[in-house]
């Protein structure tokens, strides 16, 4: 059986992000209000079938409901144009002053247009509207194969990597 190794990685400070400026001019982000179970239903499977995404595919809607309903859960969707290209869902600890991307990803007719790093760039600079002290993420090797590329050049550092079965 193939190892899979998941890395954390962090990001302390708004100084330390390397951001990527919007590399389509028609491109923006929203955060999703109201909330919206089915969005972010439908954007984790679509996403996260080919990264082997899986803790969350048998939820039930009631699951689904509880999760997105979440005082301090946040999804952002990038569209261009009209259409929804990807999104991120952001968790503010309030007790740790931390943030958190839970899940990032873009669409695959969305690949290959600077927009991965761009959604990254995003994330983190709303991160810091949180009053967070710090930003953090996992990602594991079943992820895009420059997942682990971006959070670097984004200015994220590796905290702990963990090979997992």
């Amino acid at each position: 059986m193939e190892k899979i190794i998941r890395n954390f990685l962090e990001i302390k400070s708004p100084n330390e992000l390397s951001e990527i400026v919007k590399p389509i001019n028609n491109a923006n982000i929203q955060m999703v209000i109201p909330k919206d179970f089915q969005l972010n239903k439908f954007l984790y499977k679509q996403i996260g079938k080919k990264y082997h995404w899986t803790d969350r595919l048998y939820w039930s809607d009631q699951q689904w409901i509880k999760y997105v309903s979440q005082k301090d859960l946040y999804t952002y969707i990038l569209k261009v144009n009209d259409d929804i290209a990807g999104f991120f869902e952001l968790i503010y600890h309030k007790e740790k002053l931390e943030s958190e991307i839970v899940y990032l990803g873009l669409l695959e007719s969305f690949f290959g247009k600077k927009l991965g790093g761009y959604l990254l760039s995003e994330a983190i600079k709303i991160s810091w509207t949180f009053n967070s002290n710090r930003l953090w993420v996992h990602t594991c090797s079943l992820d895009h194969e420059n997942a682990l590329k971006n959070y670097l050049a984004r200015g994220m550092k590796i905290y702990n990597s963990e090979i997992i079965n």
